[in-house]
């Protein structure tokens, strides 16, 4: 018997009881040691924002919102990636082994099954925050290669939570310079120059759209990227950019309120507004690249060290602290960058 946590209705959480079953065909059972929250898209449902859109329709590539509901109409696992140890292996695995340390994705769970191709082996050295960092990684990695950062190329990230702060690091690693990172929170602003920001912002404290200008010798951002979802740091990723440049949209927020001006620079300058999704498939670049290639691209990065979520995952809290914790993401954003727990 274990437990999970679960989010029951818009704002509310539960502790709730599970029976683990043997692992299937090609699946493996996982003890679970480490967890991570995935804010953004979490907090999409346990703020209840998402809801008022309605269900997506696949098939017609839109939301219905005749369909809307208030908040959850079961239960939701909240959490999103878990590192542990395999403990037991169904038939036809090959990959992975009894006794391997695993990331997959799950939520704040005690135990996990997973299938094998969705697990990541962690080397000994590889620290746990980073491997719960490649779903973070994914979307940033997607992100980067939507705009086309280049060598040389100037870029200012909006938004640091895991994702931006994943952004920074592979657009450094892409050879952009300078890397300019934005948010009103100091932490994260300390977080972003440990990760090789060249410089950072609070927007709150300055015309950002003006700042990015004169950092860039007037030129402005080759590529903005924006992961805060926040309608003012839309607009100052517009101020921004530089002519002909690109803005993308990485974020996944609520309706922006009134006041977002598609007039001004954002005319003026003709930038690109590009989308970006890791997981909307087929990849832009497809055939070529495809989900799976950009996982095994972030893994290597994160085994080796060249992109790390060591100071992203914070704080981390003990499992049984969860529910007090969790609800805290939206009400304490300068205390929780990425929420992670240890069992």
């Amino acid at each position: 018997m274990g437990k999970r946590l679960v989010c029951v209705a818009k704002g509310e959480l539960a502790w709730e009881t599970y029976e683990e079953s043997a692992p299937g065909e090609g699946q493996v059972l996982i003890q679970v040691e480490h967890a991570a929250a995935k804010h953004g898209t979490e907090m999409s449902f346990f703020k209840g924002y998402g809801f008022p859109r309605g269900p997506y329709d696949k098939e017609l590539g839109l939301h219905r919102p005749e369909q809307a509901s208030e908040g959850p109409t079961r239960a939701v696992p909240v959490g999103n990636m878990v590192v542990g140890t395999v403990t037991a292996a169904g038939e036809g695995t090959s990959r992975v082994k009894v006794g391997d340390r695993v990331a997959t994705y799950s939520g704040f769970r005690q135990t996990a099954i997973a299938s094998e191709g969705r697990c990541w082996v962690l080397s000994e050295e590889m620290p746990w925050q980073s491997a719960v960092c490649l779903d973070p990684a994914e979307f940033a990695f997607a992100a980067v290669r939507d705009g086309h950062v280049r060598v040389g190329d100037a870029v200012a990230v909006f938004g640091l939570g895991a994702i931006g702060l994943m952004a920074v690091q592979i657009a450094a690693l892409a050879g952009a310079y300078p890397v300019i990172a934005i948010d009103p929170l100091a932490k994260r602003r300390d977080i972003a120059e440990q990760v090789g920001a060249t410089l950072t912002l609070d927007p709150t404290a300055c015309d950002a759209g003006l700042e990015i200008k004169l950092a860039t010798a007037k030129r402005g951002a080759d590529v903005v990227i924006d992961y805060s979802g926040a309608r003012l740091a839309m607009q100052h990723a517009l101020r921004g950019v530089a002519y002909g440049g690109t803005v993308v949209a990485g974020a996944y927020p609520p309706p922006y309120s009134a006041g977002l001006d598609f007039g001004a620079e954002a005319h003026l300058n003709i930038p690109r507004i590009v989308f970006t999704r890791a997981c909307s498939q087929p990849d832009r670049d497809h055939p070529r690249w495809d989900e799976p290639r950009i996982f095994e691209t972030c893994w290597r990065l994160l085994s080796s060290g060249a992109l790390t979520g060591v100071p992203i995952v914070e704080p981390v809290v003990p499992f049984d602290a969860l529910g007090e914790e969790y609800p805290k993401i939206p009400t304490h954003p300068e205390v929780m960058v990425k929420l992670g727990a240890d069992l």
